[in-house]
């Protein structure tokens, strides 16, 4: 995914992040990161439990990057992750 792309899914996400489908999807990927012990490289040992119970509309593009990240990570093989961080991605690129 090129920077024009990934520059376009952030301005659409910053714009509709208050989207209760958008935000559903970003609380499951979530959940599913706490479930499979996902850590991100450049955040390790964090937890994402609390943002989990607690997401908000400013959540959803941190969670939107985490999700880019994980669909271009090799290292991360499971294909729940994977499927979750897609359907972020999908919810947001346009029909």
């Amino acid at each position: 995914m090129d920077d024009k792309k990934t520059s376009e899914l952030m301005a659409k996400c910053e714009a509709m992040k208050n989207d209760p489908a958008l935000m559903k999807e970003c609380k499951v990927m979530l959940e599913t990161m706490v479930d499979k012990k996902v850590e991100m490289e450049d955040e390790p040992g964090q937890t994402y439990v609390n943002m989990v119970n607690n997401i908000s509309a400013e959540d959803v593009p941190k969670v939107l990057e985490m999700a880019l990240k994980i669909a271009r990570n090799d290292k991360i093989k499971d294909p729940e992750i994977k499927n979750a961080a897609e359907r972020i991605i999908r919810t947001l690129e346009p029909l």
